[in-house]
């Protein structure tokens, strides 16, 4: 999957509506690197290192997020369909982005509508972790009832949002949609640090938790008897999980799919251990986005789709065809 993925970002590299060559893409980056040796054009370089790379690179790392947060969701709260999106942080996430691209709103302001709107979508995606927290403290509260408490959320952020369309004009609305639906386009250097700092804390987190949520599968009372901590353990991991996506999603949009069907491709082929089906899930959601990615590139080029739109497309029949393969596996 190592393999797969750096090829498939080789040809992402180097597909794209520039009139440029493969062998173009790949000097202008070599060239930032060995400039004795690889000559370059002032429109390679630009749309290297300026349109494609930060889009590929933060298609790779959203795409490990998403999975690695899904895959420790399912797997904390025994649920095959628990995601962070399910419990609320990307209708929340949405939010948060309609209020500051129809009223003007910014939470966090830096000066720029940019930055506003991806202010308010990561403090708006809080709300639900912090719902979903305080679930976690109450005694009795099951996976069940986080779930729902999730989906309840969702039906009322979305409703919001909803709302502030109505009243909006078209061109508020037509951003707000575009902005729900998940996108790259807006992939900007800046970004990288902050996508890849959580892929690594979320990363390293999750495999640290790997033997206690291993045993946390076999049922609350059996880990505890074990000696896990299980109360801390799911409470740590749902806040790096949700926190991990709403970092992200406040860069992307809400992007989903990719953290309900990459941590069940990985079941099929790795098995159910944690350790490593977190890695496992990290490169098939970081191969899955980037795939559609192109896919959104080129489909109508020079018209770029949102990605959001054809992971959705591509994950909805591949999610169905997994679940009746597993089905048939089992009868």
């Amino acid at each position: 999957m190592g393999i797969l993925l750096i090829a498939i970002a080789g040809v992402a590299l180097a597909l794209g509506s520039a009139d440029m060559t493969f062998l173009d893409a790949y000097a202008a980056v070599f060239a930032r690197f060995f400039p004795a040796w690889f000559n370059t054009t002032p429109l390679a370089d630009t749309v290297v290192w300026t349109l494609r790379l930060p889009r590929i690179l933060l298609a790779i790392g959203a795409g490990a997020v998403f999975a690695m947060s899904g895959c420790s969701t399912q797997a904390i709260l025994r649920n095959p369909i628990a995601t962070p999106y399910t419990l609320g942080v990307s209708a929340g996430a949405g939010l948060g982005a309609a209020i500051a691209i129809i009223l003007g709103g910014a939470i966090l302001s830096g000066g720029s509508a940019d930055f506003s709107i991806i202010g308010n979508a990561f403090v708006f995606s809080l709300i639900p972790i912090t719902v979903i927290l305080l679930l976690v403290k109450r005694k009795g509260a099951s996976s069940e009832t986080m779930i729902l408490a999730g989906v309840a959320m969702v039906y009322i952020f979305n409703a919001c949002t909803t709302i502030l369309q109505y009243f909006a004009d078209s061109n508020a609305v037509a951003a707000t949609v575009f902005w729900l639906v998940g996108d790259l386009s807006r992939a900007a250097w800046y970004q990288l640090p902050y996508v890849f700092g959580v892929l690594i804390l979320c990363f390293v987190i999750n495999l640290w938790l790997a033997w206690d949520i291993n045993v946390m599968k076999m049922g609350d009372d059996t880990a505890k008897s074990l000696g896990v901590e299980v109360d801390r353990t799911r409470r740590l991991s749902l806040i790096i999980a949700c926190l991990s996506t709403a970092t992200v999603v406040a860069f992307t949009g809400a992007i989903g799919f990719i953290c309900l069907v990459a941590p069940h491709i990985c079941r099929i082929f790795i098995g159910q251990d944690q350790k490593v089906l977190i890695i496992g899930s990290a490169l098939v959601g970081s191969i899955l986005l980037l795939t559609a990615d192109i896919f959104a590139r080129q489909l109508l080029a020079p018209i770029v789709l949102p990605v959001g739109a054809i992971t959705a497309f591509l994950g909805g029949p591949l999610l169905l065809y997994l679940l009746i393969k597993r089905k048939s596996i089992r009868q």
